[in-house]
């Protein structure tokens, strides 16, 4: 493949790297910009936290569906078609959030927010699309670098919007910038996929080629048990700022976005240094980096010697093996089978985040009245530990192929 000639605004061109960007940034926006709101969201809708923190859970388990079906549709549809129809029901969703009455209502709204998750899916398989596997990696990694910035600083906006103007404003933050998003988008990127011809029909019936894979099985696992960590915290480190270390809604704001500074900087290693490394080489190194991080922390936690600082503070480790895990997992993923890399890209993706549903609703169950950081940081180890399998078995399994 060569790198395609790209005009901005140009629909009959290549979407522009920064419109990419901007695509998987909205995404991790919807994610996480509202959760300091969450213990005042359920003071709000008079609901226990434990209800309000499936708003993360479900928003996951969404995503991995529609991220299921997203794959085979954009080989058979296109990218474009996907994305702009994505992105105009999130806006809807969001409208719903915004008015909901109730807890129940609010989260049904949420679940159909998880359309969005077209936008993080596809811009990573338009990479995929125009470059080939190392390049992939490498740009893949750019990606995720410039939308590592969004999760480091949405928590931060988001406690202090909450602080002035109420959680809703959380949710008109993110309506405005899906509007903003989607003109941008529909000027500007043009389709990357060659369609694939066939019926919808035949392109599930393309799911098992992929899944009889161990190399595609390993490195899906190794994306999905890395963040998992990451997953987990999102649904646990809310109420262990809150009711462990006493934090507002502004200061876990700040204190929430550790792990997104540690991921910036893997993801820029990773668009550095993935072509000349290699992608196992990357993911071994940043599953081990992930698991030290969550080690250290949970030491200090066992010996009672934690605090806020050393919580978030390891978190930045967590933050830095991902970025440098998942973007090259993603590439190796997407390469196993190039002709099916939406297919790829959408059941890959759905790995991650039907692992991270669980582990969040997991977290979020084991945290009580009274608890410490232990549990969380427990099951966040666990994950880690076994993506670190989950690599090793992909750099077994090439050993063996010989590639």
């Amino acid at each position: 493949m060569q790198n395609p000639s790209k005009r901005f605004l140009d629909r009959k061109s290549p979407p522009n790297i920064a419109t990419l960007i901007l695509l998987a940034g909205l995404s991790a926006l919807g994610m996480n910009v509202f959760l300091p709101s969450l213990p005042g969201m359920a003071v709000y809708f008079e609901a226990d936290y434990r209800l309000m923190q499936l708003s993360v859970a479900l928003y996951l388990a969404m995503n991995a569906v529609i991220q299921i079906l997203v794959g085979p549709i954009s080989d058979k549809m296109g990218r474009r078609p996907v994305i702009l129809t994505g992105i105009v029901l999130f806006l809807l969703a969001t409208l719903g959030c915004i008015w909901s009455p109730t807890a129940e209502i609010f989260l049904v709204f949420r679940m159909a927010q998880a359309a969005i998750a077209v936008a993080m899916v596809l811009s990573r398989a338009a990479v995929r699309d125009l470059y080939d596997s190392d390049k992939a990696a490498s740009m893949i990694g750019y990606v995720t670098m410039g939308m590592a910035v969004v999760p480091m600083i949405g928590p931060a906006i988001g406690g202090v919007l909450d602080q002035i103007f109420g959680w809703t404003a959380n949710f008109w933050l993110l309506f405005g910038m899906g509007a903003l998003i989607l003109t941008i988008t529909y000027f500007d990127f043009g389709e990357t996929a060659h369609k694939s011809g066939k019926t919808l029909v035949a392109q599930f019936r393309e799911y098992p080629e992929l899944l009889r894979s161990p190399r595609f099985w390993g490195y899906s696992l190794a994306s999905g048990l890395s963040s998992g960590s990451f997953f987990a915290y999102l649904g646990g480190a809310p109420f262990v700022g809150t009711e462990v270390y006493g934090l507002n809604t502004a200061q876990l704001g700040l204190y929430f976005s550790a792990p997104a500074v540690g991921y910036f900087a893997g993801n820029f290693l990773s668009g550095r240094y993935s072509t000349r490394i290699g992608i196992n080489h990357m993911v071994l190194w940043g599953c081990w980096i992930n698991g030290i991080g969550i080690v250290l922390s949970l030491m200090m936690a066992l010996g009672g010697l934690d605090s806020v600082y050393s919580f978030f503070g390891f978190m930045t480790f967590v933050g830095l093996g991902n970025g440098m895990a998942i973007p090259n997992s993603t590439a190796g993923a997407l390469s196993v089978r190039p002709h099916l890399a939406g297919t790829a890209a959408g059941l890959s993706g759905a790995l991650m985040l039907g692992l991270g549903a669980a582990l969040s609703a997991v977290a979020g169950w084991v945290l009580g009245a009274g608890s410490t950081a232990v549990p969380l940081l427990v099951i966040m180890l666990a994950t880690a530990v076994l993506g670190v399998f989950s690599i090793m078995l992909v750099i077994s399994r090439e050993q063996k192929l010989g590639l």
